[in-house]
């Protein structure tokens, strides 16, 4: 299968999904305090330290990289995201492209920004047809 979309568009896309589910909502440390796994040893303090706080320009790039796809693309980014999550085997790539370019270019866009894990399940799909990430581009 050739890629239509460039590796290192797809690369990208991956590395902002992933960092986008990395990210957690501030915690209240008034909200729960039976929960003491997020207090330091002095009773009080957030460790803060172990979360990644949204970020609002990392969603936002996520959906500037998706709005950029043309149509065609946007399928395929669907298609892989499937066969990586393994709603479709790499051999049933036809298939999973035609159901996702039956979709209308809001359901693509909803499907790809409401999917937990998308990062790596992209990743996957590229490797169900022997691409990969590593060393593609600067991706940081």
């Amino acid at each position: 299968m050739d890629l239509l979309t460039p590796l290192e568009t797809i690369c990208r896309l991956s590395l902002r999904a992933k960092e986008l589910e990395a990210q957690v909502p501030a915690s209240d440390p008034d909200e729960d305090p039976e929960n003491v796994d997020d207090y330091d040893d002095e009773g009080g303090e957030t460790l803060s330290v172990l979360e990644d706080e949204l970020n609002d320009g990392v969603e936002e790039e996520v959906q500037a990289l998706l709005d950029e796809l043309a149509e065609d693309q946007l399928a395929e980014i669907v298609a892989l995201a499937w066969v990586g999550r393994g709603t479709y085997d790499s051999s049933e790539w036809d298939e999973a492209f035609a159901e996702a370019n039956d979709l209308s270019g809001d359901e693509r866009m909803d499907e790809l920004l409401e999917m937990p894990l998308l990062g790596g399940y992209l990743d996957a799909g590229l490797a169900a047809f022997d691409y990969s990430c590593d060393g593609v581009g600067q991706v940081d």
